[in-house]
């Protein structure tokens, strides 16, 4: 039988209770990983841990408020403790800035950019230790194509393509790969677009209909992404943002 293709890695995911952040934990899991996730919300914490528990891999939780410099901070030394070290770090929280208001502002750069600044500033004594080290940010194709209603949350999406880059630039020399990827429209149990297919059927169809491959991304599209980023096997691959979108950005 074949070696998993993470084997043995540890892995932290930000943001890793449900929709991407879950599927990818569960992934990593799956493939040998032992993983380490936190979120806001204790219940689904506790649900997220019983169900990659049956991968029969080592899993850290801990509630953490991703605003909070503080709290981050303390997450990350516990997964190390955990864990063991740290070989990869994944920021995938999101405050969801869709608004045009400054709490819609502030939660898009305290969430979406400055966690993952803070998560990877903590965690980088640890990921030098390691022999594998990974930096996997989840953006959206949101950065990179102007999104009507959204300019807060597009806008601190371009600041972490940004931040992708130049991080992957100064860690370069150390041989510390940094990435991101960039979902499209990605449909879940009570996600933004299960919602919308009821609250407002004609969006929803109108952006179903706008992706060329016909239908809504699922988080495992992501999941198996983020698997191959994170894996031995994008040992020369750093500083890439990689859309997921079935050619959504592409504006076929």
């Amino acid at each position: 039988m074949p070696e998993s293709r993470l084997h043995d890695l540890r892995i932290l995911v930000a943001g890793g209770s449900r929709g991407i952040g879950l599927a990818m934990a569960d992934a990593f899991a799956r493939e040998g990983a032992h993983v380490s996730i936190c979120a806001r919300s204790e219940g689904p914490l506790r649900e997220a841990v019983a169900r990659l528990s049956g991968h029969g891999r080592a899993v850290h939780a801990l509630p953490c408020d991703l605003s909070d410099p503080d709290q981050i901070h303390a997450w990350v030394e516990a997964a190390a403790t955990a864990l063991g070290g740290i070989d990869v770090v994944v920021n995938n929280a999101s405050g969801y800035g869709n608004g045009s208001d400054d709490a819609s502002w502030a939660a898009g750069f305290d969430v979406d950019l400055m966690a993952a600044v803070r998560t990877n500033r903590a965690a980088l004594p640890h990921l030098r230790r390691s022999a594998a080290p990974a930096i996997l940010n989840i953006s959206s194709i949101n950065g990179t194509v102007p999104t009507p209603r959204a300019a807060a949350y597009s806008t601190a999406k371009a600041a972490l393509n940004y931040y992708t880059v130049t991080l992957a630039t100064e860690l370069a020399r150390e041989k510390i790969r940094v990435n991101a990827l960039a979902p499209g429209s990605i449909e879940f149990p009570d996600g933004l677009w299960d919602q919308r297919r009821s609250t407002e059927p004609a969006l929803y169809a109108r952006i179903r209909d706008s992706i060329p491959f016909g239908a809504f991304g699922t988080v495992e599209d992501v999941a198996e992404a983020a698997v191959f980023l994170v894996s031995p096997a994008a040992r020369w691959i750093t500083g890439q943002v990689l859309a997921v979108d079935g050619g959504q950005s592409l504006g076929a």
